[in-house]
């Protein structure tokens, strides 16, 4: 029996050798994705620089996108429920990179910048796939969470939530992990404002690596001239890939939207893209689906815990995994070659990939809320 013909983005990594096993290959820049170029494909494997809508599907004859991105709007998704087309995302492929971003960055400002976590609040705004892990791993850095999502407060209960006020009121440092929506109830467009920066009680150190447009350049460079807020991490700009240069010089962390790229992200979000349009065609999986030794190894796997000082041991741990201090240096030299930059970034690997050697016994279950799995 013939095979299903397979267009994908010859961007998508680790699936060389699974996709042939199923399907015929077309492998396309994604700036080549065109009605013709797609013309008899069955799926489209894509990323979120494709956009799949009718400009590029009407009449194309394809069954299933499949985006190897957590977020999709990039797929119309009105048009393809019309069109009977089926789509699939890869919700949470990216948020072990995007947690470990914002973990790695605390780190690097806090030994900086002489300002210890022990003790301190952070305020997780939007508790999805990303806040709701960042909750479960700030505590092995002695922060306390307070967690913040008033679409799911409104639809569990209350319970476990904050406002938006107390977040406000009460956070030492506040980090934005909300979708972009620019209507409704809870629209989150320019939610970091003028009104909210005066709101922020203690000055918090603020972390965008969600949408750029929910903290607008404006409101967060009046934020730091009026004392409002004390420091600024942001991966994610209004604007993007020109963005404000006056904002990247004042900002502690600066990073052309690479929050959730590490390779077990980009791994990840491939295989869930081919096993869902498997799925959706009856297809058996591939072998070796799933295979993490495609995965490379760390430059330097090891991280032996007694190179610290004691009181670094931990934080020094987890910024052994992500320093995005070279990153920031790049970029700020450079603003003009945001996509360049972009582009050439390496994708780290997770705390999974790593060996802690020397850990004492009390710092085992802190390095396993981490992420750390192989701790000697």
């Amino acid at each position: 029996m013939d095979k299903p013909l397979f267009v994908l983005d010859s961007s998508l990594p680790y699936l060389e050798g699974l996709v042939e096993q199923v399907a015929d290959v077309r492998r396309l820049p994604n700036r080549d994705f065109t009605p013709e170029a797609i013309r008899g494909a069955r799926a489209l494997l894509i990323r979120s620089v494709v956009h799949a809508g009718r400009e590029l599907l009407e009449g194309s004859g394809v069954e299933i996108v499949a985006t190897a991105t957590a977020g999709f709007d990039h797929i119309d998704a009105d048009y393809c429920a019309a069109a009977g087309i089926r789509w699939e995302s890869a919700p949470g492929c990216n948020a072990g990179g995007v947690v470990q971003y914002v973990l790695s960055s605390l780190v690097r400002w806090s030994l900086e910048r002489g300002v210890s976590l022990e003790g301190k609040t952070i305020g997780i705004v939007g508790v999805g796939n990303v806040g709701g892990r960042l909750a479960k791993r700030v505590g092995a850095l002695g922060l306390r969470p307070l967690l913040c999502d008033p679409p799911r407060a409104e639809r569990e209960g209350a319970e476990g939530f904050v406002s938006l006020e107390t977040i406000q009121r009460e956070s030492d440092i506040i980090t934005l992990h909300v979708p972009l929506t620019r209507s409704g109830q809870y629209a989150t467009e320019g939610m970091v404002d003028g009104a909210f920066l005066q709101g922020c009680a203690r000055r918090p150190l603020l972390i965008n690596a969600c949408r750029g447009p929910v903290s607008p350049s404006a409101a967060l460079l009046k934020g730091l001239e009026l004392r409002q807020i004390s420091d600024l991490i942001i991966d994610c700009w209004e604007g993007e890939p020109v963005i404000n240069k006056t904002l990247l010089e004042r900002s502690f962390i600066a990073t052309p939207h690479i929050a959730g790229w590490t390779a077990d992200g980009k791994w990840r979000g491939s295989q869930m893209a081919l096993e869902a349009v498997c799925r959706a065609l009856d297809l058996p999986l591939p072998e070796g689906l799933w295979d993490e030794g495609v995965l490379y190894t760390p430059d330097a796997p090891r991280i032996d815990l007694s190179a610290f000082p004691e009181e670094e041991r931990i934080l020094r741990a987890q910024l052994h995994t992500c320093d995005l201090k070279a990153t920031t240096q790049t970029l700020k030299s450079a603003p003009e070659d945001f996509e360049q930059v972009r582009r050439a970034y390496r994708f780290p690997r997770e705390a999974s990939a790593y060996t802690v050697v020397g850990a004492y016994p009390e710092e085992k279950p802190l390095l396993e809320q981490l992420g750390f799995t192989h701790i000697e």
